[in-house]
This record gives C-alpha cells, sequence and structure tokens, in this order.
C-alpha cells in the first residue's frame, strides 16, 4: 500500500542497488566502488576547505587547517568521518548563493580579507540566528559551540596575517 507516493521509489532503488552490485563481476564490486576512493585517508578539513574556498590563497587555507586541527571540527560541520553533523553557518551560505546563481565554492573570496569577511558574517549569523527562540537538540547546540569556536580560531589566524 502506498499512501499518497510516500515510499514509492523504495522498492525500486532496493532493487535497481541489488542488481547493480549483481550486474559488475564476482569480486569487482568493492574494486569498482573503492576506485572512486582515495588510498589513503581521506582529509574531510581540506576537503570542507575546497568546497568553500576553492579561489583562497594558500595562508588561508593553512588558517582554516590549523584552527580545525586545534578546535577538532571544521566550519561547514563536516566531521573527522565525512558525516555531516549540522547545518553550519558556511553550508547555509553555499546553498543561498546557489539558489541565487553565485559560486557556492568561493565564499571566503581570493584573498585574506575577503576570507576574515566571511568568517566575521559567519560567526556573526551564528551568534544572531534569524529565528529566535528556536530550541535544537543537545548535540546540535554543542556542535554550534564548536563551530563558533572554530570561527573565532580562524578569524584569530587571518587577523595575524593582515
Amino acid at each position: 500500500m502506498n499512501l499518497g507516493g510516500i515510499g514509492a521509489g523504495y522498492q525500486t532503488a532496493v532493487y535497481t542497488a541489488g542488481k547493480t552490485e549483481k550486474n559488475v563481476p564476482k569480486g569487482k564490486f568493492f574494486e569498482a566502488v573503492s576506485e572512486q576512493m582515495p588510498q589513503n585517508e581521506r582529509n574531510y578539513d581540506e576537503e570542507a576547505f575546497l568546497s568553500v574556498g576553492a579561489n583562497a590563497p594558500e595562508e588561508v587555507k593553512h588558517a582554516w587547517m590549523s584552527a580545525a586541527e586545534e578546535i577538532g571540527v571544521n566550519g561547514l560541520g563536516i566531521g573527522k568521518n565525512g558525516m555531516m553533523t549540522h547545518i553550519s553557518q558556511m553550508m547555509v551560505e553555499r546553498i543561498e548563493r546557489g539558489w541565487n546563481g553565485g559560486d557556492p565554492n568561493d565564499i571566503l573570496g581570493n584573498s585574506v580579507q575577503s576570507a576574515l569577511h566571511a568568517a566575521q558574517q559567519a560567526l556573526y549569523d551564528l551568534n544572531h540566528p534569524l529565528a529566535e527562540g528556536h530550541t535544537n537538540s543537545i548535540e546540535v547546540q554543542n556542535c554550534r559551540i564548536q563551530e563558533r569556536k572554530f570561527y573565532q580560531a580562524f578569524i584569530s589566524r587571518l587577523e595575524r596575517l593582515l
């Protein structure tokens, strides 16, 4: 039974996934999937940086990576395991830019000053949410505290570069 389309694609998706595995020659499925994964451990902090700082200078990347290493999280809300911990302010900015026709991979710009401005804006937005009184779970509140610490550490490093 299907209520208003709920679950309509579930059986098809499961069936398709099974068929995909069966179409790959025996013993080759893992190899086919793992070809897309680098052999060494992925650096999700660097991937997060590249998704917001495609045109940023190397010194901005170093500040980002250093802050992420110190705090243990990055400004995009992506954990060390590659899973999104929460929707961060920079993720919101990426979505808004993409929606409005801008480049979501260029939030930090191409200079230390533009990266500093973006980080300060993200910190401001984090401290001044549009929806007052919205209650987040304890886990999300803790993630936001860590995100705030990241932005503060990142801003501190960028200010030292000026």
